[in-house]
C-alpha cells in the first residue's frame, strides 16, 4: 500500500493512505449491507402480513385476478421473447 505524506494546517506531517482496488474491495466486503425490512423478519410473520394484504386487496376489489386465459397469453409472450433470436437467424 502506498502512502502520501501531507501537511495539516499546523504544519505537522500526517500520513494518508491511497486505497488500492483490492483494499477497496476488502473494505466493501467488511461493510456489507445488512438486511432490513422484511428480510430481517421471521418468515412466518412475513407470510401472515402478505396473507392479510392479499385478503384486503380482494375485499377492496383491487387484487389482480390471474385467469387461465391471462396465463396462456403470458406464456405465449414469454416464448416469443425467449426464441426471438432463433427466429431472427441469430445464435
Amino acid at each position: 500500500m502506498s502512502t502520501v505524506e501531507t501537511e495539516t494546517l499546523q504544519g505537522t506531517p500526517q500520513e494518508t493512505s491511497q486505497e488500492t482496488p483490492q483494499k477497496a474491495t476488502e473494505a466493501a466486503i467488511r461493510k456489507a449491507r445488512r438486511p432490513s425490512g422484511f428480510a430481517t423478519m421471521d418468515p412466518a410473520l412475513v407470510a401472515e402480513i402478505a396473507r392479510k394484504g392479499g385478503k384486503a386487496a380482494h375485499a377492496a376489489g383491487t387484487a389482480y385476478e390471474f385467469s387461465s386465459e391471462k396465463a396462456r397469453e403470458a406464456g405465449r409472450k414469454g416464448g416469443l421473447a425467449v426464441h426471438a433470436k432463433r427466429r431472427a437467424g441469430g445464435a
